[in-house]
Protein backbone atom coordinates (compact mmCIF):
# COMPACT_ATOMS: atom_id res chain seq x y z
CA UNK A 1 0.00 0.00 0.00
CA UNK A 2 1.08 3.40 -0.91
CA UNK A 3 0.38 6.30 1.09
CA UNK A 4 -0.45 9.30 -0.52
CA UNK A 5 -0.89 13.16 1.25
CA UNK A 6 -2.29 15.94 -1.03
CA UNK A 7 -1.51 19.39 0.76
CA UNK A 8 -3.79 22.34 -0.41
CA UNK A 9 -3.27 25.99 0.55
CA UNK A 10 -6.17 27.49 2.32
CA UNK A 11 -8.05 30.28 1.12
CA UNK A 12 -4.95 31.19 -1.32
CA UNK A 13 -6.54 32.48 -4.30
CA UNK A 14 -8.52 35.21 -2.33
CA UNK A 15 -5.90 35.97 0.10
CA UNK A 16 -3.71 36.83 -2.93
CA UNK A 17 -5.51 39.87 -3.87
CA UNK A 18 -6.68 40.65 -0.49
CA UNK A 19 -6.68 43.64 0.41
CA UNK A 20 -5.43 44.23 -3.28
CA UNK A 21 -3.17 41.94 -5.59
CA UNK A 22 0.02 41.43 -3.95
CA UNK A 23 3.37 41.46 -5.08
CA UNK A 24 3.81 38.92 -7.67
CA UNK A 25 7.78 38.01 -6.89
CA UNK A 26 6.79 37.97 -3.44
CA UNK A 27 3.69 35.23 -3.78
CA UNK A 28 6.39 32.93 -6.31
CA UNK A 29 8.35 33.53 -2.77
CA UNK A 30 6.18 31.93 -0.68
CA UNK A 31 5.01 28.91 -3.05
CA UNK A 32 8.46 27.95 -3.67
CA UNK A 33 9.61 28.28 0.08
CA UNK A 34 6.72 26.51 1.25
CA UNK A 35 7.68 23.55 -0.93
CA UNK A 36 10.71 23.55 0.29
CA UNK A 37 9.78 23.48 3.51
CA UNK A 38 7.01 20.71 3.17
CA UNK A 39 9.71 18.70 1.38
CA UNK A 40 12.46 19.03 4.80
CA UNK A 41 9.08 18.74 7.53
CA UNK A 42 8.30 15.43 5.22
CA UNK A 43 11.53 13.97 4.39
CA UNK A 44 12.96 14.16 8.10
CA UNK A 45 10.01 11.69 8.37
CA UNK A 46 10.82 9.25 5.52
CA UNK A 47 8.59 11.14 3.14
CA UNK A 48 8.88 12.68 0.19
CA UNK A 49 6.84 15.68 -1.51
CA UNK A 50 5.80 16.89 -5.49
CA UNK A 51 5.88 20.72 -6.09
CA UNK A 52 2.69 19.54 -8.53
CA UNK A 53 0.98 23.18 -8.35
CA UNK A 54 2.69 24.58 -5.46
CA UNK A 55 -0.62 25.59 -4.24
CA UNK A 56 -1.63 21.71 -4.40
CA UNK A 57 1.37 19.80 -3.28
CA UNK A 58 1.50 15.69 -3.36
CA UNK A 59 3.37 13.95 -0.67
CA UNK A 60 4.06 10.11 -0.45
CA UNK A 61 3.55 9.78 2.83
CA UNK A 62 4.09 5.83 4.41
CA UNK A 63 4.82 6.09 8.02
CA UNK A 64 3.74 9.28 8.46
CA UNK A 65 1.17 9.21 11.02
CA UNK A 66 -1.67 11.79 12.15
CA UNK A 67 0.42 13.19 14.58
CA UNK A 68 3.31 13.73 13.02
CA UNK A 69 0.90 15.66 9.73
CA UNK A 70 -0.91 18.10 12.79
CA UNK A 71 2.89 18.79 13.99
CA UNK A 72 3.34 20.02 9.86
CA UNK A 73 0.66 22.11 9.43
CA UNK A 74 1.47 23.64 13.06
CA UNK A 75 4.37 24.43 11.89
CA UNK A 76 3.84 26.08 8.73
CA UNK A 77 0.55 27.78 10.41
CA UNK A 78 3.37 29.59 12.76
CA UNK A 79 5.99 30.64 9.69
CA UNK A 80 3.52 31.76 7.00
CA UNK A 81 0.71 34.36 6.65
CA UNK A 82 -1.28 31.13 5.29
CA UNK A 83 -2.23 27.35 6.25
CA UNK A 84 -2.54 24.25 4.48
CA UNK A 85 -5.16 21.45 4.80
CA UNK A 86 -4.59 17.77 3.94
CA UNK A 87 -6.18 14.62 3.10
CA UNK A 88 -4.47 11.32 3.20
CA UNK A 89 -5.32 7.67 2.08
CA UNK A 90 -3.57 4.55 0.92
CA UNK A 91 -4.38 2.50 -2.04
CA UNK A 92 -2.58 -0.25 -3.66
CA UNK A 93 -2.06 2.46 -6.63
CA UNK A 94 -0.95 5.69 -6.35
CA UNK A 95 -3.37 7.26 -8.84
CA UNK A 96 -6.15 5.55 -6.28
CA UNK A 97 -4.63 6.77 -3.34
CA UNK A 98 -4.39 10.24 -4.69
CA UNK A 99 -7.80 10.11 -5.73
CA UNK A 100 -9.09 8.86 -2.19
CA UNK A 101 -6.85 12.00 -0.91
CA UNK A 102 -8.58 14.50 -3.02
CA UNK A 103 -12.00 13.21 -2.05
CA UNK A 104 -11.26 13.84 1.84
CA UNK A 105 -9.75 17.40 1.17
CA UNK A 106 -12.51 18.46 -0.43
CA UNK A 107 -15.15 17.24 2.18
CA UNK A 108 -13.73 19.52 4.67
CA UNK A 109 -14.35 22.51 1.78
CA UNK A 110 -13.57 24.32 -0.86
CA UNK A 111 -9.95 25.39 -2.02
CA UNK A 112 -11.35 29.53 -1.78
CA UNK A 113 -13.24 28.54 1.23
CA UNK A 114 -12.78 31.25 3.96
CA UNK A 115 -14.10 28.50 6.78
CA UNK A 116 -11.57 25.79 5.95
CA UNK A 117 -8.58 25.94 7.90
CA UNK A 118 -5.96 23.13 8.92
CA UNK A 119 -8.61 20.70 7.80
CA UNK A 120 -6.44 16.86 8.12
CA UNK A 121 -9.02 14.39 6.93
CA UNK A 122 -7.38 10.77 6.94
CA UNK A 123 -9.16 7.74 5.07
CA UNK A 124 -6.45 5.64 6.21
CA UNK A 125 -2.97 5.15 6.65
CA UNK A 126 -0.81 2.42 5.84
CA UNK A 127 0.53 -0.19 8.12
CA UNK A 128 4.22 -1.00 8.89
CA UNK A 129 3.46 -4.35 7.46
CA UNK A 130 1.53 -3.33 4.52
CA UNK A 131 4.05 -0.15 3.56
CA UNK A 132 5.40 -0.51 -0.29
CA UNK A 133 6.19 2.18 -2.30
CA UNK A 134 7.63 1.91 -5.76
CA UNK A 135 9.39 5.02 -7.14
CA UNK A 136 10.95 5.52 -10.82
CA UNK A 137 13.23 7.39 -11.58
CA UNK A 138 13.11 8.40 -15.57
CA UNK A 139 15.76 11.03 -17.48
CA UNK A 140 16.19 11.78 -20.87
CA UNK A 141 19.66 10.15 -22.55
CA UNK A 142 22.19 12.57 -23.86
CA UNK A 143 19.65 15.80 -23.07
CA UNK A 144 22.66 17.64 -22.83
CA UNK A 145 23.94 16.53 -26.73
CA UNK A 146 21.02 16.76 -28.08
CA UNK A 147 18.97 19.70 -26.92
CA UNK A 148 20.87 21.57 -24.18
CA UNK A 149 24.25 22.55 -25.91
CA UNK A 150 22.50 23.02 -29.76
CA UNK A 151 19.04 24.44 -29.08
CA UNK A 152 17.67 27.41 -26.93
CA UNK A 153 16.75 26.67 -23.77
CA UNK A 154 13.21 27.74 -24.27
CA UNK A 155 12.86 24.69 -26.74
CA UNK A 156 14.59 22.45 -24.80
CA UNK A 157 12.03 23.17 -22.32
CA UNK A 158 8.87 22.66 -24.49
CA UNK A 159 10.60 19.39 -25.17
CA UNK A 160 10.94 18.30 -21.66
CA UNK A 161 7.53 19.29 -21.09
CA UNK A 162 5.94 17.47 -23.80
CA UNK A 163 7.91 14.35 -22.37
CA UNK A 164 6.22 15.00 -19.01
CA UNK A 165 3.16 15.49 -20.64
CA UNK A 166 3.74 12.15 -22.56
CA UNK A 167 4.65 10.34 -19.58
CA UNK A 168 1.73 11.36 -17.55
CA UNK A 169 -0.79 10.26 -19.83
CA UNK A 170 0.90 7.18 -20.23
CA UNK A 171 2.10 6.01 -16.53
CA UNK A 172 -2.03 6.84 -15.44
CA UNK A 173 -3.17 4.31 -17.66
CA UNK A 174 -1.40 1.76 -15.19
CA UNK A 175 -2.14 3.53 -11.84
CA UNK A 176 1.02 5.56 -11.54
CA UNK A 177 1.96 9.39 -11.22
CA UNK A 178 4.26 11.38 -12.54
CA UNK A 179 5.94 14.78 -11.75
CA UNK A 180 8.75 17.02 -13.11
CA UNK A 181 11.55 17.06 -10.65
CA UNK A 182 14.02 19.62 -12.75
CA UNK A 183 16.60 19.72 -15.45
CA UNK A 184 15.17 16.44 -17.82
CA UNK A 185 14.05 14.23 -14.61
CA UNK A 186 10.28 13.26 -13.73
CA UNK A 187 9.68 10.98 -10.75
CA UNK A 188 6.78 8.36 -10.70
CA UNK A 189 5.25 6.73 -8.14
CA UNK A 190 4.29 3.33 -9.30
CA UNK A 191 3.40 0.50 -6.92
CA UNK A 192 2.10 -2.72 -9.17
CA UNK A 193 3.62 -1.31 -12.78
CA UNK A 194 5.88 -3.97 -13.52
CA UNK A 195 9.74 -3.97 -15.67
CA UNK A 196 7.98 -5.03 -18.74
CA UNK A 197 5.43 -2.78 -18.09
CA UNK A 198 7.32 0.53 -17.30
CA UNK A 199 9.72 -0.14 -20.30
CA UNK A 200 6.29 -0.38 -22.87
CA UNK A 201 5.12 3.20 -21.45
CA UNK A 202 8.75 4.70 -21.67
CA UNK A 203 8.93 3.14 -25.70
CA UNK A 204 5.56 4.78 -26.32
CA UNK A 205 6.73 8.16 -24.95
CA UNK A 206 9.90 7.79 -27.06
CA UNK A 207 8.12 7.09 -30.09
CA UNK A 208 5.75 9.85 -29.58
CA UNK A 209 8.12 12.67 -28.64
CA UNK A 210 11.30 12.21 -30.21
CA UNK A 211 14.05 11.58 -27.12
CA UNK A 212 15.27 8.14 -25.23
CA UNK A 213 14.26 6.94 -21.80
CA UNK A 214 15.84 5.40 -19.26
CA UNK A 215 14.43 4.70 -15.28
CA UNK A 216 15.97 3.57 -12.15
CA UNK A 217 13.04 1.94 -9.92
CA UNK A 218 13.69 1.79 -6.19
CA UNK A 219 11.22 -0.26 -3.69
CA UNK A 220 11.38 0.39 -0.01
CA UNK A 221 8.85 0.55 2.86
CA UNK A 222 9.30 4.35 2.92
CA UNK A 223 8.97 7.36 0.09
CA UNK A 224 12.06 9.25 0.57
CA UNK A 225 14.15 5.45 0.63
CA UNK A 226 12.48 4.43 -2.71
CA UNK A 227 13.56 7.50 -4.30
CA UNK A 228 17.35 7.36 -3.00
CA UNK A 229 17.23 3.97 -4.43
CA UNK A 230 15.94 4.94 -7.56
CA UNK A 231 18.45 7.52 -7.75
CA UNK A 232 21.04 4.72 -7.62
CA UNK A 233 19.57 2.51 -10.27
CA UNK A 234 19.54 5.50 -12.35
CA UNK A 235 23.02 6.18 -11.66
CA UNK A 236 24.01 2.65 -12.68
CA UNK A 237 22.62 2.75 -15.99
CA UNK A 238 24.45 6.22 -16.59
CA UNK A 239 27.66 4.61 -15.92
CA UNK A 240 27.17 1.94 -18.10
CA UNK A 241 27.04 -0.88 -15.23
CA UNK A 242 23.65 -2.62 -17.59
CA UNK A 243 22.37 -2.63 -21.19
CA UNK A 244 19.10 -2.65 -19.85
CA UNK A 245 16.97 0.79 -19.91
CA UNK A 246 15.45 0.10 -16.34
CA UNK A 247 17.35 -0.76 -13.35
CA UNK A 248 15.32 -2.16 -9.92
CA UNK A 249 16.78 -1.71 -6.30
CA UNK A 250 14.90 -3.44 -3.56
CA UNK A 251 15.57 -2.08 0.02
Amino acid sequence: MIQITLIQIDNYGPWTVTPGPRHEPDLQTLQSRLYGDLEREFGARGGIVFFNRFDNLIAVSNGIGEEDHRKIQESIRNRYPITVSMGVAARPTPLEAQKVATEMIQKGGGAQSDKRCEVLNIESLASDDESKVQIAHIDINNITTTLTDVETAYNTSITVYEVLFELMKELKKLGALCFFIGGDNYMAPSNGITRSQLRDALKKVDEKTGVTLKAGVGISKFGGRAADLADLGLEDIRADLTDDSILVFHD
